[in-house]
């Protein structure tokens, strides 16, 4: 039997389910890339402000590429269970938030129709870096925009000014540095070419807000379902399994209304960079460093990366000192505690969070998470051994192969094996210091 709203009253009573009337919430988001952590993370503060009372801010989920999310969740209601995983015990609970999910590419009139609904005041986006569709240069590359959300987006635009709606809110959720800025950006750039006629209307009635969101949400296996299975006593083919931390910096700059997420621990500030810059160059950059050098030597799991000393002690080594020194943090941020914490997170080994999982995507997150600090180095005449180490380590994954996935892997597996590694560091640094400090 399956996990939906008819099966609701069958889960053990230690299980918590929705407290409110979800037929009655209208959706006021409406979030591209319903993967696992927006589940576990947005959706799931969501959830919290409606449990507390709040209406109208039920989730409609967008697929860019893939039915498999719309599979798992649409035949539950949109419901699916939360686990968090920790110092020996588990708790779940089911999150009510996500009425529908929509495939973009089989119904893309029923994205732009949500969108344009006077009941949606929020688009927020967790696609990954490479979802911005950025070139090289960090510019749009408009060809790849063509198959992003850019086209749904200004459709929705077009239509809300012809309505006389207001403009929305457009939160980016993804680890990208300056990503409201980034969004900002690259959405006028796509108006620009595309629709002028929108731009000035975007540009008075829209925000892209700053964020910073922190939560591990390993990938769910299949054996992880079949052990939730067995607990709860219905089958979940959306469940998310995560750590009892989380964290979400928000920017408080809103187009409109938007849920009450700081009753729930969400942190609305003026200025997000702080937390931002930490997340990336310590949590991501050491995450990264973990995963090369990991799977250099054979792991599988975080747990058992940061439970090798030498590993330990790189990581621990980039987030005190090397990406520490590059961070302006805020009065209520210490990094030291901070660092200790993640050191802390990292050996949890319920989480079972696979390297091969955020080894993806290597060029699209190296920038932000290891060059950024290296390039902060270099123009003091410094250097950075473990970003050395770790940017090493990738490079022997590029030449391996195996696990590679990667929107430019072919590109600098070729690079790696007919120029060398050098080819591959001047490729990536793209001029801000010389290839040899990581080389």
């Amino acid at each position: 039997m399956r996990l939906s709203s008819d099966t609701l009253a069958e889960l053990p009573a230690e299980v918590a389910v929705p407290a409110y009337d979800r037929e009655a919430q209208a959706i006021g988001i409406v979030h591209f890339g319903i993967g696992a952590f927006h589940r576990a993370h947005q959706a799931w503060y969501t959830d919290l402000a409606l449990n507390a009372g709040e209406h109208g801010w039920a989730i409609c989920g967008v697929s860019l590429r893939s039915a498999s999310v719309a599979e798992q969740l649409n035949p539950q209601d949109g419901l699916y269970s939360v686990t968090e995983r920790g110092g020996g015990t588990s708790t779940t609970r089911v999150v009510g938030a996500v009425r529908e999910v929509i495939v973009a590419p089989k119904d893309p009139e029923a994205v732009i129709a949500r969108i344009a609904l006077p009941d949606c005041h929020i688009v927020s986006f967790t696609i990954t870096e490479k979802g911005y569709a950025r070139g090289n240069d960090g510019s749009l590359d408009i060809s790849l925009a063509e198959g992003s959300f850019y086209p749904l987006l200004s459709e929705a635009f077009a239509r809300r000014q012809a309505q006389g709606l207001p403009g929305l809110t457009l939160m980016s959720c993804d680890n990208l540095a300056e990503n409201g800025q980034q969004l900002d950006r690259l959405m006028r750039e796509w108006l620009k070419a595309k629709d002028p006629q929108l731009f000035d209307w975007f540009a008075l009635n829209c925000t892209c807000p700053q964020t910073m969101i922190d939560r591990i949400v390993p990938a769910t296996t299949d054996e992880d379902r079949a052990a939730l299975e067995a607990t709860l006593g219905l089958r979940d083919e959306g469940a998310v399994l995560t750590e009892a931390f989380s964290q979400w910096v928000i920017e408080d700059r809103f187009a409109g209304p938007r849920p009450r997420w700081e009753d729930h621990g969400a942190q609305l500030v003026t200025d997000v960079a702080p937390y931002e810059t930490a997340k990336l160059r310590m949590l991501n950059g050491a995450h990264s460093l973990l995963a090369y050098c990991g799977l250099e030597r054979g792991f599988n799991f975080v747990h058992e990366a940061i439970a090798d000393g030498e590993l330990r002690q790189l990581a621990h080594r980039l987030m005190m000192q090397e990406a520490a020194p590059t961070i302006d943090a805020a009065p209520d941020q210490d990094l030291a505690a901070y660092a200790d914490s993640l050191i802390d997170r990292f050996a949890e080994p319920a989480l079972q969070h696979r390297l091969a999982q955020i080894a993806m995507d290597g060029s699209q997150k190296i920038p932000q998470r290891w060059l950024d600090t290296a390039a902060w180095h270099a123009r003091r005449g410094d250097d950075c051994p473990a970003i050395r180490a770790a940017f090493r380590a990738w490079l022997a994954h590029l030449a391996d192969g195996s696990l590679v996935n990667d929107p430019l892997g072919d590109e600098l597996r070729a690079l790696v094996a007919n120029k060398g590694p050098e080819a591959v560091a001047d490729r990536m640094t793209d001029g801000r210091f010389p290839s040899e400090l990581i080389v």
